[in-house]
């Protein structure tokens, strides 16, 4: 009896060890890692300034809604983020409004994109700012995609930009022709690095019929004055004369000016690399000898029919138009889950639905989990759930892939074997245990999956009467004819569970 005694005790032993081995190797020490564009390397995030995280995010310009491929950058920035709460960190999160100054053309063609809306509509500039900003907020709300700690408007900052140009005329990197202020980038020898262009290169190839005014192609506007464009709506005095000031500038003025002239993190979709990006990164570091931020991040780009969605090959898709559809703003924020931010995504309704229909199952299974546990989560896990939850934070730590993160949700979801200790619990243990997972796993994937009420479909009286006959005919041991009526009301787009506390059922 002593031996079987002693045999228990060392057995409890092993696990016990087990849970804590298993818990401080793969859940306190494990850190986040992430892409960083700028080097093309995975970087351990390491915060400047303690605790907290300096992440800057590239805003929308607003003269236009944003499409839904420019939703999908704001749907990773803010996995991004609720990623680094996860670990523990807080997060300082700046994003600006381009409300002037960005051109139809990225390198300085063209018309502000703005003044264009403003033309077409008849609406001012700053009617047409307020009320695409407005609209933007009302998305990004919608899409539960956290409000950001700072959200700056460009027109707000022109002195903090003019302040800026002035620290970069200063230090050289400037020329003024045909009444504007350049971007040298010649006086810049790591122009380009970001996007793997070498400054060489970009002067061999350059077309030298881009801007009679500048020296390289690819330099870049600082200031405009009158002399770019006629009868500008949004203009404003400094010291190269009555103008306004180039679309690169206003990022890195916000930046430094609410986190500093070097942060921890800088993001944008993957069309920012090669030029925005690039001018930003340049007119930083000039003025400050700095790399503005330590990691770089872009998201892929949505496609449409093999295509880019943009607003300016007037292809694209609003979450208004999802709306009408039918869909939840949270359906397209669970497709846009199921790919990794840095591969590109092709959306098609087809998709879209499939991701409607799984997102509906989930909320379903996890309806029945809180009613099991009457929406009590449990405080502790067992060695089981633990499991899972280091699990969780490993994919999150591996540069965020939520398609792992996501499909380990369901796998937990629809496991009924775990419980305390690993040994088999009772079920309302096991399903306080799951909402416990689940709300930490949905603190990161935001779906409001703990808040979400289970989707019942509204049935007519005959589907109601096909479904109280399949229940008859399944009391009579009649399965086939149940299964008839299965498949009947399949093809009417009814879909049955069978659960422990009855039949339920949901459209498709």
């Amino acid at each position: 009896m002593q031996s079987d005694h002693n045999l228990n005790q060392l057995q409890l032993a092993i696990v016990l060890w087990g849970v804590f081995w298993y818990d401080s190797s793969r859940r306190k020490d494990l850190q986040l890692e992430l892409w960083n564009t700028y080097g093309r390397t995975r970087t351990p995030l390491l915060p400047i300034e303690n605790n907290t995280v300096r992440l800057y995010a590239c805003g929308p310009t607003v003269y236009n809604y944003a499409h839904i491929g420019n939703l999908r950058t704001y749907i990773f920035v803010d996995v991004l983020r609720r990623t680094i709460e996860f670990f523990g960190f807080g997060v300082k999160h700046v994003m600006n409004v381009t409300d002037v100054g960005h051109l139809s053309d990225d390198a300085d063609d063209g018309e502000d994109k703005v003044v264009l809306e403003s033309k077409r509509s008849g609406k001012s500039v700053w009617e047409i700012a307020e009320f695409y900003t407005d609209a933007f907020m009302k998305d990004i709300k919608l899409l539960n995609i956290k409000t950001p700690s700072e959200v700056c408007k460009a027109t707000s900052h022109i002195d903090d930009m003019i302040a800026l140009i002035k620290r970069i005329e200063d230090a050289g990197f400037t020329y003024s022709s045909g009444g504007n202020l350049y971007f040298d980038i010649g006086k810049f020898p790591e122009y380009g690095k970001i996007a793997l262009l070498s400054l060489e290169d970009l002067q061999a190839g350059a077309r030298i019929d881009v801007d009679e005014h500048k020296h390289n192609p690819h330099d870049f506007v600082l200031w405009f004055t009158n002399s770019k464009f006629e009868r500008q709506a949004m203009i404003w005095d400094s010291p190269w004369g009555r103008g306004y000031p180039g679309w690169h500038i206003e990022c890195s003025a916000m930046a430094m000016k609410y986190l500093g002239e070097e942060f921890d993190i800088h993001c944008g979709g993957i069309d920012h690399i090669p030029v925005h990006h690039t001018n930003e990164i340049a007119q930083s570091q000039a003025a400050t000898g700095i790399q503005p931020a330590r990691i770089w991040m872009h998201a892929e780009f949505l496609l449409l029919e093999q295509e880019r969605m943009s607003k300016s090959s007037g292809k694209f898709l609003t979450l208004a138009v999802l709306m009408e559809k039918g869909y939840s703003p949270l359906d397209y924020r669970y497709f846009c889950l199921q790919a990794h931010y840095r591969i590109q995504l092709k959306f098609s309704f087809d998709a879209l639905d499939a991701a409607k229909a799984g997102r509906r199952n989930l909320v379903q299974r996890i309806a029945d989990i809180r009613d099991l546990c009457k929406d009590k989560p449990a405080r502790k896990l067992g060695m089981k759930a633990a499991m899972y939850e280091a699990d969780f934070r490993k994919h999150c730590a591996d540069d965020l892939n939520m398609p792992r993160a996501l499909a380990l949700l369901w796998d937990m979801v629809k496991d009924a074997d775990f419980g305390g200790n690993g040994e088999t619990a009772a079920g309302d243990t096991i399903a306080s245990e799951k909402l416990a997972l689940v709300i930490m796993m949905d603190s990161v994937l935001g779906l409001s999956l703990s808040e979400s009420v289970r989707e019942d479909v509204d049935v007519d009286a005959g589907i109601q009467e096909l479904v109280d006959e399949r229940q008859a005919a399944r009391k009579n041991r009649d399965f086939k004819r149940a299964d008839e009526i299965r498949a009947l009301l399949d093809a009417r787009g009814i879909v049955l569970e069978d659960t422990p506390q009855g039949v339920r059922y949901r459209k498709k």
